[in-house]
């Protein structure tokens, strides 16, 4: 009588590891679903706060954005510009925050806010632009219009002057700052062109790690962005030309 019991016992010791296996085996599904949820959340969360870092940005706060002038109408604003607006509302965005705009007549302080100053100095373009560059930037000049003369709207660092090539090459000089009577800082985007200028923070958006990585510090920079082939590939064709940070704030 002692053998049907023992097999009885042994059928049910089976069912229960298989129960106990299939347990373990969901138990460790869910953990490690869970763990790769939490570890891409991390990763995802580092992205936006090396993004936001990179920018100057607090995620949930607030980006001011200083619009210019179309060259020849004062009070408009270069179509160009309004789609760069459109890549900083994007990037705002992404790091949960919202965002006001003002025109170059702004005045003051940007408070609380990240300041976003879109637009050349020249012709009166941006004024604002022009003033934060005279104030925080003397190593940088940007040559006046010309109708002749290569010279004509480029842009000098340290001896070097970066030309400018209507229809097929522009550059854009990209500088983060926090004046110090100023809580947040500023990223001024003042390009030779519009299309300079939102080639750059289209570059930036994406390749903002990429640059990072060539700065000494992302709390305080100057870059050198240039847009090349404009007629063929628009504002697409980017790149990183140099760090000219010692130069245009006048380090040493």
């Amino acid at each position: 009588g002692g053998a049907p019991g023992r097999t009885g016992m042994g059928e049910r010791d089976v069912v229960l590891s298989v129960l106990a296996n299939v347990s373990i085996g969901l138990l460790t599904s869910v953990l490690g679903g869970c763990l790769v949820w939490l570890w891409e959340r991390g990763k995802h969360t580092r992205t936006l706060n090396r993004k936001g870092a990179f920018f100057g940005v607090r995620p949930g706060g607030t980006c001011l954005i200083v619009l210019g002038n179309k060259h020849d109408a004062p009070g408009a604003a270069h179509h160009r510009d309004v789609r760069a607006t459109v890549e900083l509302a994007m990037l705002a965005g992404e790091l949960g925050c919202t965002v006001t705009v003002e025109s170059d007549d702004f005045r003051g302080s940007n408070g609380d806010h990240t300041e976003f100053c879109v637009g050349g100095p020249l012709g009166g373009a941006n004024a604002r632009t022009a003033g934060h560059l005279s104030a925080h930037l003397p190593g940088v000049t940007f040559h006046p219009y010309g109708p002749e003369g290569d010279d004509s709207v480029a842009i000098e660092v340290a001896g070097q002057r970066y030309r400018f090539d209507p229809g097929n090459q522009s550059y854009a000089l990209v500088a983060k700052f926090t004046p110090q009577e100023f809580r947040r800082p500023i990223i001024l985007v003042c390009g030779q062109s519009a299309v300079a200028n939102q080639a750059a923070i289209h570059f930036l958006r994406r390749e903002y790690a990429q640059v990072a990585a060539r700065l000494a510090t992302v709390e305080r920079y100057c870059v050198l962005i240039k847009v090349s082939g404009i007629t063929t590939y628009d504002y697409h064709r980017a790149e990183f030309v140099g760090d000219v940070t010692g130069a245009a704030f006048g380090d040493g």
